[in-house]
């Protein structure tokens, strides 16, 4: 079985050492060990050290030497939009208040598809619109890093 070991962040994936595509959901993207097949066959052993995110555009290194490049899937979003940039960061506040992926862009905030967050969007006067796209969303301000970081769930609240 061919295996990987190692992420190659997008800003350094060398595009002539890629030999297949691999295209995951966002919640597919979150990983440390599962077994894989690209879009093209290639069937590998993904086996990380630790769990980590596979961003858009990164690939994952086999035991070759080869590269699988990481595409995000389109999937189903609520984009949340408002005329006021501050009506926007209350709404970012209120949905990260959720503990909830977004990806966020100067002109609108994206979320997974929720029945019950878009009617809370809603509420909040949010111009909203369901959507067919990638999902990018904010990596979260305690991700490690490959060079040290932080880790844990330490933000000075409770969840109760």
């Amino acid at each position: 079985m061919i295996r990987a070991t190692s992420i190659v962040r997008r800003d350094a994936v060398d595009s002539d050492r890629i030999v297949d595509i691999i295209t995951l959901e966002h919640g597919d993207r979150h990983r440390r060990r599962i077994l894989l097949n690209a879009d093209g066959g290639t069937a590998f052993l993904l086996d990380l050290d630790r769990a980590d995110v596979l961003e858009d555009g990164d690939a994952i290194r086999l035991d070759s030497g080869w590269l699988v490049e990481v595409k995000a899937a389109t999937e189903k979003l609520i984009e949340a939009s408002t005329e006021d940039p501050l009506d926007l960061l209350t709404l970012a506040w209120h949905i990260g208040n959720r503990h909830v992926p977004a990806e966020i862009s100067r002109e609108a905030i994206y979320i997974a598809y929720d029945h019950v967050l878009l009617k809370m969007l809603h509420g909040l006067g949010a111009k909203t619109e369901i959507v067919q796209r990638p999902f990018r969303p904010v990596r979260g301000a305690y991700h490690q890093h490959e060079h040290g970081g932080h880790s844990g769930h330490h933000h000075g609240h409770g969840h109760g």
